[in-house]
C-alpha cells in the first residue's frame, strides 16, 4: 500500500526528512512514532499529497505521489493534527460538503450513512460542529476522512486534547476501521499505539531507527533485561551484582528481613536461572524471581533520547 523510497525533504537550513525508507502492506495498521520535530507530520503530509518532497519516491496502492497526486488522493483518508473543521456548519453539512469535494455524486448519500454509522455520530448528526464535544469532533473528522472508502487512511494525532475515555472509545474506533484498511497512525500517547497497532516504525532525526513487530521491538528494549529478585538472606544485593552477566542493581527498602533487588542484565542472557542457583547456593529463602516487561516508553527513550546525548 505504502512504498517510500530515499524520501528526503530539506527546508531552509534544515532536513525535515532524511532518506527513508519502508514499506506498508496492505490491511495492516502501523504506528509511527517520534520526538517532536522528528519529521513524522512532513512524511505524512509528503505521503497525502499535501507538499512535495526534495527528493525520493513514494508510491501509494501503486501510484506516484508526486507525478498521481490526483489518484493518491482518492485513496488516501487523511486526518492532521489539527482537524479541519467549519464549526458554523451543522455535522451533516460539513459531511455533504466533503462529499461534494470528492465528487461522489449520487453515492454520496449512502457514503455518508455508511461513514456515520462506523464513527458513531448518529446522535450529533443535525447538530452544530461548534456545540458538540472534542470527542465527537473528533469523530466527525474521521468520519470526513473514509467518506470515500480511501484504502488508506492516515491519521495524525487524532485523540489530541481529549479526556481519556474519548481516548478509548477513539482507540476502538481506529481498531475497527482498520479492519477493512491500512492504517497510518502518529501519536505521542505510547498506550495507544501498543493497542491498536500490530507494527511499529520509530523514526528520529528524520531517519528509520526501528521497525518490526510491536511485540518483538518492546520485547528487546532495555526494560525486557531487567529482573525482580526479593529474597531473604545475607548479602543479596552484593552477591547479585557479583553475578556475572549483571550490569547494575538497584537495591530497595527492605521489610521484614527481605531485601528486593532490581538487577539489570549487560546482554540479551536470562539471568533468572543463575539467580536461582546463587539463592540455593546461599541457603536464601526466594520470595519473587521475574523478569520485568519491556514498555514502548523504554524502546522510544532507549532510540531516542539516548542518541541525542
Amino acid at each position: 500500500m505504502i512504498e517510500v523510497s530515499n524520501l528526503t525533504k530539506r527546508y531552509a537550513g534544515h532536513t525535515a526528512v532524511d532518506g527513508l525508507s519502508f514499506t506498508v502492506g496492505r490491511g495492516e495498521i502501523v504506528g509511527f512514532l517520534g520526538p517532536n520535530g522528528a519529521g513524522k507530520s512532513t512524511t505524512m503530509r509528503i505521503l497525502s499529497a499535501y507538499m512535495p518532497a526534495t527528493s525520493g519516491t513514494a508510491r501509494v496502492a501503486g501510484f506516484d505521489v508526486f507525478r498521481e497526486s490526483v489518484e493518491v488522493r482518492r485513496r488516501i483518508g487523511y486526518m492532521p493534527e489539527n482537524n479541519p473543521l467549519y464549526p458554523e456548519m451543522l455535522v451533516s453539512e460539513y459531511l455533504r460538503f466533503v462529499a461534494q469535494l470528492r465528487t461522489l455524486g449520487t453515492e454520496a448519500p449512502r457514503a455518508i450513512d455508511e461513514a456515520v454509522q462506523s464513527t458513531g455520530i448518529e446522535p450529533v448528526f443535525n447538530r452544530p460542529i461548534s456545540e458538540i464535544s472534542k470527542g465527537y469532533r473528533q469523530r466527525v473528522g474521521l468520519a470526513a476522512a473514509i467518506l470515500h472508502r480511501p484504502d488508506l487512511l492516515v491519521l495524525d494525532e487524532p485523540t489530541e486534547g481529549l479526556d481519556p475515555n474519548q481516548r478509548v472509545e477513539i482507540r476502538r474506533l481506529i481498531g475497527h476501521l482498520g479492519r477493512e484498511r491500512t492504517v497510518l497512525l502518529s501519536t505521542h500517547v505510547l498506550p495507544e499505539l501498543q493497542f491498536t497497532c500490530s507494527r511499529l516504525l520509530i523514526i528520529n532525526r528524520g531517519r528509520i531507527v526501528a521497525d518490526g513487530p510491536m511485540d518483538d521491538l518492546v520485547a528487546r528494549a532495555k526494560g525486557a533485561a531487567r529482573v525482580a529478585v526479593e529474597a531473604a538472606g545475607e548479602g543479596v544485593a552484593a552477591r547479585l551484582a557479583a553475578l556475572p552477566g549483571v550490569e547494575a542493581v538497584e537495591a530497595h527498602e527492605a521489610s521484614d528481613g527481605r531485601a528486593r533487588v532490581i538487577v539489570t542484565a549487560s546482554g540479551s542472557d536470562d539471568l533468572r536461572p543463575r539467580i536461582f542457583e546463587l539463592a540455593k547456593a546461599e541457603r536464601w529463602t526466594l520470595f519473587e524471581l521475574h523478569q520485568e516487561a519491556g514498555s514502548l516508553e523504554d524502546l522510544f527513550r532507549e532510540l531516542t533520547i539516548e542518541q541525542e546525548s
